[in-house]
């Protein structure tokens, strides 16, 4: 796709008063495609509000606006962002990054979780031959409880 088609049809608003949910989160790189987008808001792992409404659980076909506010749970964690362009198209990495502002406290909250996941110790079995012998699956077949 061409980067200067991207940057046009996402411009702000560029045209467009709304996008569906699953398409604009695609088009914004939460997810790598629509169906796992959509299956997300399946899920309920997508919530908006829209000014000072309580947050409610997300569909595929929801229209998103500008202004918006999106809570969005995906693998690289919980994002609290405000909606600030439109876009039906993915684009590059830069293009994504101008449709959304998320939050101060969104930051700090991912930021928290990933030093509380530093701080966990990693507890790492080590065979010394690389493999358990069988007295050492009898003895972890014992610690399970089977």
């Amino acid at each position: 796709m061409n980067f200067s088609y991207a940057m046009e049809r996402s411009r702000k608003n560029g045209g467009m008063d709304a996008v569906r949910m699953d398409k604009w989160l695609w088009a914004a790189r939460f997810f790598k495609t629509r169906a796992l987008a959509s299956k997300a808001c399946e899920l309920g792992r997508v919530d908006w509000k829209k000014g000072e409404m309580a947050w409610q659980p997300a569909k595929a076909a929801r229209e998103v606006h500008v202004a918006d506010m999106l809570k969005v749970k995906n693998d690289s964690g919980e994002f609290v962002i405000e909606v600030l362009g439109l876009s039906d198209v993915r684009g590059s990495a830069t293009v994504a990054q101008g449709l959304y502002r998320e939050t101060d406290e969104s930051k700090a909250a991912r930021a928290a979780v990933v030093e509380a996941k530093k701080a966990i110790p990693v507890y790492e079995s080590t065979w010394e031959s690389g493999r358990p012998t069988k007295r050492d699956r009898r003895v972890m077949t014992k610690l399970r409880g089977r």
